[in-house]
C-alpha cells in the first residue's frame, strides 16, 4: 500500500505507539482527542474513533479500530468517522481490525474496555445538540442485557417497559432497584449488578441505598411495596414484544461480492474458499448482520476507502443501520471471518508487514515526528517463573490394568513410555497448602491403562473433595511445572504393565523395553540440576542433535556425546544424569566431529542428523472462554479483555494459553457437567475455535473453584476472598455492594493428608559433582509449610537476613535446600525453653540431596505428623483425608520409659511419681490407660485438632483444640509452632474461663504453669488461639 503524509490526519501522529486505549471525538469533520478523564462518556450525538492497542508476550503491539456511531449522529459525521479510521490504520503500517459500533448493537469486545458498561448521554457537539447540562435528579429506568458483558439502554420509566425475561435498573434520587425478571439467569442478575455499583459511584458519589427485587415477589416485603409503588402500584406485567433492537438476518446468506470503482460485483463460486481473494483487490463478503469488507495487502489507501463507502452504502439500501461492519487487512483476518469459508489456507507473511509498517514510520520520521512504538517491536526476555512451589512432598504411582502401585523414591521420577503414572504433589500455597493430582501417558501406553489412570486419579481428587488442581500430560507435552516437580526425570522406551505388554504382542511388535546392561541411547535436556531429562530415543545416528549431549551405553562400555552447539551447563546436566542411568562407571567423552569408530559402530554406522533444538509449543497470550456442553456438543464465547470477575460460579471456563489450557469448574456448576470436565477439554483441544493448530496432546489442567493454584491466578488480578465466597453469582456480588466486604466467606480450611512415602523415604544415592549450596545464617528445610518457616524465623540468627516465608511464587527454577543444624535450635533463649527443650524437633544433620526431603514419621523418634494445609468449601467439620497405601497410625511406646498407672502421674496424687519429665506425664501411661482417659490413642504427637488451622502468616492465629492434661496441654508440638516474643496462647474452657499464655516460648510441650491443679479437667476440650 503507497503512504502518503497526505492520506494522513495529523491527530493520529504518534498514536498506538504503548498498550492502552485512545478515543478522538469528531468535530467539524476532523478527530479532536478526548481526554482520559472522560473515556467512557459517549454521546448520543456524536461519533467517536476509538484505539485498542494490546501488547502480545513477544513484545509486539496489536491494534484494533472502532468508530462508534451514536444514534443521533449526522451521516456526514459517521462517514467521516468511518474514514478517519482507515486514515489511522494506515498510520499504524495496515494492519488493525476495524469495528463499525452503532449504538445499542456494539460488539462484547468493544464493550469490553468500559466495563461495566457505557450509558450514552444525550447531547453531542458537530451535529448541533448541546451536552444535557445538570439538572435536578430525575427517575430513569434503564434495561440490561448480556452475560458476559452489559447492553444498557435507557426505556421509558412506565410499567410497560418492564418485562420477565430482562434485568431493569431504577435509578431514583436515594436508592437504586434492580428489577430481576424471572426468565432471566443469574448470571445475567450478577452482570447487572456491576451496573448498579457503576450508577451508584457516578450518579450518587458511592451514597445510597440498593435493594434488588424478585419478579413475582409481589408486596413481600417493604422494598418491593416501594418499587411498585412508584410505578402506580402493582398490576401483571406484558409478554415481551418483538422491537426493532434486534434485526432478524438469519435468512441472509453469505454473499461474496468484490469492489471495483465503487461498484459491487458478484463473485461466482461453488464454495468460499481463500483462493477467491485476490491481493490487489478489495471484498465484501455479506452475511447479514455482520458485512465484512476485506482489502489485499497491495491495495490503495483510495481502494480502501471506496471499499468502506461501498459497504456503508449496502447497509443504508437494505435498510440495516444497525448491522455491524469489520474491515480487515489480508494476513490479519478475525476467526469469525476465516470460518466463513469452506477452506482457508493462512499464507501471512509477517515480515513483509514489519516493512511496510517500517515504511510507514520512515515517512513519519522525515517529518520530524516521534515514531518510537511503529518500528518492529523486540520480544522481551523475561525470567523464567513457575508459580510453583518446589519443595513440597511427591507420590507416584504406576498404572496396572484397573490398579495402580505406588513406587519408592528412589524410582518415581523414572517412567516408561508404554506405561502410564498417577502423581501427587503438596506443595505450600500463598495461603494454604496446594495440591496437583495428575496422569502422564506415555507415547506408546495402552488406551485401556490410560482410561484407568483417568479414573483413578479423579476418584483420588474426588476423595480430597475435589481439592486439589487435575492435570492431564502427554509424553513431550510436559509443562515447566511438571519438570520442576520431578527435578530429574528419565523416559524408558517400552513399558512394565500388562497392557504394554499385551499390546505389543496382538501386534507382534518386538520388546525394546530398556534394560540395564543393553544398548541404549538417551538424550540431555533441561535448564539446570533440579530441571534436567533423559530420554531414551532410538540407538541410531540420525537420532543425534548437535543442540544436545547424549548418553549412549552398551554393556559395560558407556559414551557421552556432545553437540558442537551445547554449552558448558548441558555438559554438567550430563554427568548427573550419568550418575542416575549408570553410576560409578566411568564414561568415554566423544565431542562431535572426534567420534571414535566404536562410538559409531554401536549406532549402526555415521548418518546425517539435525542441529536445530527441538521446538516446543510456547505460552501464547491467553484467551479466557465460557463453556456450554451439551448433548456431546461444545459451544464457546470468548469473554475480552477479562478478569477474576469474569468466572461465574454457575458456568465452566477454558482458560486457552496454547501450550496448555486450564478448565475452570465454578463451585455451582451442574453434578453431571462436573463429570464430563476433561471431555471438555478434549473437545476443545479438538474443536482449536482460534484455529492456532491446538495439538491434541497439550496439558490440561482442571481448576476447582476456591482451589485455584498460583500458576493459574497469575493471569489475573486475584482476590483469593471472592474464590472463597458461598452462595451463586448473584448472591455473592449482592453481598459485597450491600456490605461493601466480602461477606458470605468460605475460610481456608487445614487438613491432615499423611503422605508416608514420596521424597522423604528415598535413600540416598551416590552422585558426582552435585553441590548444593546454602547460608550457615539462613537454613530452609524443604516440605515444610510456610507457616513454619514464620515461626522459625523467630529462633535463627538474630543477625541473619530476616526471610520470614518461602516466596508462593518461585521465579528461580532451583531452589536449594539444607537441613539445619540442631545446635542452633537448642541456643538458649530462656529457663523455660531449655526446660521444654526435650520435645524440640530434632532435624537430621544437612547433606546433599537430589530430591528435596521432608521428615518421615519413625516408630523410634516420635514426631508430629506433617499437616498440610487445605481448602473446604463446606461449612462441616473437615475430617482428615489421605492416601491409604502405606498410611497407618502406629501407637508409640518411648523407649527407656517406665509406664506408671494414671493415680501417680496426677499433681494430687498421695504418691506421686518422682524422677519423671513433669512436663509430659501423659507420656508414661500405658497405650490402654491413655486411650481410656483421654479417647484417643496414643500415637506420635498424641495432638488432637478439632477445628482447622485457620491461617499461620504475619499476626494471625491458629484455632485449634487441644486435650488438657492436668495443667498443660498434651503433646503440642503443633508441627514445630512455638510462641514467639510477640505470641501468645489464649484459651477458653467449656466453663467460659479464660487463660492466656504471653510469648517466648520455643516449639514444643507448651505449659500452661502457674495455673492452679484442678483447674484444667483431664481430657477437657479447649479452643486455643495460638499469636504469631
Amino acid at each position: 500500500m503507497s503512504v502518503s503524509m497526505r492520506n494522513l490526519d495529523p491527530a493520529f501522529q504518534g498514536a498506538g505507539q504503548k498498550a492502552g486505549t485512545e478515543i478522538w471525538r469528531i468535530e467539524k469533520f476532523n478527530p479532536v482527542p478526548v481526554p482520559k478523564s472522560s473515556y467512557g462518556n459517549f454521546f448520543m450525538g456524536d461519533s467517536y474513533v476509538i484505539l485498542k492497542t494490546s501488547a502480545s508476550k513477544s513484545g509486539a503491539l496489536h491494534h484494533d479500530i472502532h468508530y462508534w456511531l451514536g444514534k443521533d449522529t449526522s451521516q456526514d459525521e459517521a462517514s467521516t468517522a468511518a474514514i478517519k479510521t482507515i486514515e489511522l490504520d494506515a498510520t499504524l503500517g495496515g494492519r488493525a481490525v476495524q469495528y463499525r459500533e452503532p449504538q445499542g448493537q456494539e460488539t462484547e469486545r468493544f464493550l469490553s474496555y468500559f466495563k461495566p458498561c457505557i450509558i450514552p448521554q444525550e447531547g453531542g457537539v458537530a451535529s448541533g445538540f448541546k451536552h444535557a447540562e445538570a439538572e435536578e435528579h430525575k427517575i430513569r429506568l434503564f434495561v440490561c442485557k448480556g452475560k458476559h458483558v452489559v447492553q444498557v439502554k435507557e426505556v421509558p420509566f412506565v410499567r410497560s417497559s418492564l418485562n420477565h425475561d430482562d434485568i431493569f435498573i431504577l435509578n431514583t434520587k436515594s436508592k437504586i432497584f434492580q428489577f430481576n425478571g424471572s426468565n432471566s439467569t443469574i448470571q445475567e442478575r450478577a452482570k447487572a449488578l456491576e451496573v448498579v455499583q457503576y450508577i451508584k459511584d457516578t450518579y450518587h458519589d458511592g451514597k445510597c441505598e440498593i435493594s434488588a427485587i424478585e419478579d413475582g415477589k409481589l408486596m413481600a416485603d417493604a422494598d418491593t411495596g416501594e418499587f411498585w409503588g412508584l410505578f402506580g402500584g402493582f398490576a401483571p406485567l406484558p409478554r415481551k414484544t418483538a422491537n426493532n433492537d434486534t434485526e432478524s438476518t438469519d435468512a441472509v446468506p453469505s454473499k461474496l461480492f468484490w469492489v471495483e470503482k465503487g461498484q459491487m460485483q458478484p463473485v461466482e463460486a461453488d464454495s468460499l474458499t481463500r483462493k477467491l481473494l485476490d491481493t490487489y483487490k478489495c471484498y465484501i463478503l455479506d452475511c447479514g448482520s455482520e458485512v465484512f469488507v476485506w482489502t489485499g495487502r497491495n491495495t490503495s489507501l483510495d481502494q480502501r476507502k471506496i471499499a468502506s463507502e461501498a459497504a456503508e452504502e449496502l447497509l443504508d439500501t437494505t435498510d440495516r443501520p444497525k448491522a455491524r461492519i469489520i474491515r480487515l487487512i489480508e494476513g490479519f483476518e478475525t476467526i469469525t471471518f476465516r470460518s466463513k469459508f469452506d477452506s482457508w489456507h493462512q499464507s501471512t507473511n509477517l515480515a513483509v508487514t514489519e516493512e511496510g509498517r517500517g515504511k510507514v514510520a520512515a515517512i513519519l520520521k522525515r517529518q520530524g515526528l516521534n515514531v518510537k512504538g511503529l518500528s518492529k517491536a523486540e520480544s522481551p526476555k523475561e525470567e523464567l517463573q513457575l508459580y510453583i512451589d518446589c519443595s513440597g512432598n511427591l507420590q507416584v504411582w504406576r498404572v496396572n490394568g484397573k490398579g495402580k502401585t505406588l513406587l519408592p523414591a528412589s524410582d518415581q521420577s523414572k517412567f516408561y513410555s508404554g506405561d502410564c503414572y498417577i502423581f501427587q504433589y503438596s506443595y505450600p500455597g500463598e495461603e494454604v497448602e496446594e495440591h496437583l493430582v495428575g496422569t502422564w501417558w506415555g507415547m506408546q501406553s495402552a488406551e485401556g491403562d490410560r482410561v484407568s489412570a483417568t479414573s483413578l486419579a479423579s476418584k483420588m481428587v474426588e476423595s480430597l473433595k475435589f481439592l486439589p488442581t487435575q492435570a492431564r500430560i502427554y509424553e513431550g507435552k510436559e509443562p515447566v511445572q511438571f519438570f520442576a516437580i520431578f527435578q530429574s526425570f528419565i523416559v524408558f522406551k517400552g513399558g512394565l504393565s500388562e497392557g504394554y505388554k499385551q499390546y505389543i504382542s496382538e501386534k507382534e511388535l518386538e520388546d525394546d523395553t530398556y534394560r540395564e546392561d543393553g544398548l541404549a541411547l538417551f538424550r540431555v535436556q533441561g535448564s539446570g540440576p533440579d530441571n534436567m531429562q533423559a530420554i531414551q530415543v532410538e540407538p541410531v545416528a540420525s537420532s543425534l542433535n548437535s543442540s544436545y549431549c547424549y548418553i549412549l551405553h552398551s554393556g559395560s562400555s558407556v559414551f557421552t556425546w556432545s553437540g558442537n552447539l551445547t554449552t558448558s551447563e548441558d555438559h554438567e546436566l550430563v554427568e548427573r544424569q550419568l550418575d542416575l542411568i549408570k553410576p560409578n562407571i566411568q564414561s568415554r567423552l566423544q565431542k562431535e566431529g572426534a567420534e571414535s569408530e566404536q562410538f559409531w559402530d554401536l549406532l549402526g554406522g555415521k548418518s546425517e542428523y539435525p542441529s536445530q533444538k527441538i521446538a516446543r509449543d510456547a505460552e501464547s497470550d491467553p484467551h479466557l472462554f465460557s463453556c456450554n456442553f451439551s448433548k456431546g456438543g461444545l459451544k464457546v464465547t470468548e469473554i475480552h479483555n477479562f478478569n477474576q470477575d469474569d468466572l461465574m460460579t454457575e458456568d465452566i471456563f477454558i482458560l486457552d494459553c496454547h501450550s496448555d489450557i486450564y478448565v475452570w469448574v465454578g463451585q455451582q456448576v451442574e453434578p453431571q457437567n462436573k463429570l464430563n470436565v476433561l471431555d471438555i477439554g478434549e473437545k476443545f483441544l479438538q474443536s482449536d475455535f482460534l484455529m492456532e493448530k491446538l495439538s491434541y496432546q497439550a496439558p490440561i489442567y482442571i481448576v476447582m473453584e476456591g482451589s485455584e493454584p498460583t500458576f493459574f491466578t497469575h493471569f489475573f488480578s486475584w482476590d483469593s476472598s471472592k474464590s472463597s465466597m458461598r452462595g451463586n453469582s448473584f448472591q455473592r456480588k449482592l453481598a459485597i455492594l450491600k456490605n461493601g466486604a466480602t461477606a458470605l466467606l468460605n475460610k481456608p480450611r487445614r487438613r491432615v493428608i499423611p503422605i508416608s512415602s514420596g521424597r522423604s523415604a528415598a535413600p540416598e544415592k551416590s552422585q558426582r559433582s552435585r553441590s548444593v549450596s546454602f547460608s550457615p545464617d539462613r537454613v530452609r528445610v524443604r516440605g515444610r509449610s510456610p507457616a513454619f518457616n514464620a515461626l522459625a524465623a523467630t529462633f535463627e540468627n538474630p543477625n541473619a537476613r530476616n526471610l520470614s516465608t518461602p516466596p508462593p511464587m518461585v521465579k528461580k527454577l532451583y531452589p536449594k535446600s539444607a537441613t539445619p543444624d540442631s545446635a542452633n535450635l537448642a541456643s538458649a533463649r530462656s529457663a523455660s525453653i531449655s526446660s521444654l527443650s526435650a520435645t524440640f524437633e530434632r532435624p537430621a544433620p544437612a547433606r546433599e540431596t537430589l530430591i528435596p526431603r521432608s521428615f518421615k514419621v519413625s516408630p523410634e523418634v516420635p514426631k508430629t505428623k506433617p499437616e498440610t494445609i487445605s481448602r473446604e468449601n463446606s461449612t462441616s467439620k473437615p475430617k482428615p483425608v489421605t492416601i491409604q497405601e502405606g498410611v497407618k497410625e502406629v501407637e508409640v511406646e518411648e523407649e527407656g520409659l517406665t509406664i506408671y498407672p494414671y493415680e501417680r502421674l496426677t499433681i494430687s496424687s498421695p504418691d506421686p511419681v518422682t524422677e519423671i519429665d513433669v512436663t509430659k506425664r501423659e507420656t508414661y501411661l500405658s497405650l490402654k490407660e491413655f486411650k481410656e482417659k483421654f479417647g484417643m490413642a496414643k500415637t506420635s504427637g498424641s495432638i488432637s485438632v478439632k477445628a482447622p488451622i485457620l491461617r499461620a502468616l504475619n499476626y494471625s492465629y491458629l484455632e485449634v483444640q487441644l486435650f488438657i492434661w492436668e495443667d498443660q496441654i498434651l503433646a503440642v508440638d503443633l508441627e514445630g509452632f512455638g510462641l514467639g516474643d510477640g505470641g501468645f496462647l489464649r484459651g477458653r474452657g467449656d466453663d467460659g474461663t479464660v487463660r492466656f499464655l504471653p510469648g517466648g516460648l520455643a516449639p514444643g510441650a507448651i505449659s500452661l504453669g502457674g495455673l492452679a491443679p484442678g483447674v484444667l479437667a483431664p481430657g477437657s476440650p479447649w479452643t486455643f488461639n495460638l499469636g504469631i
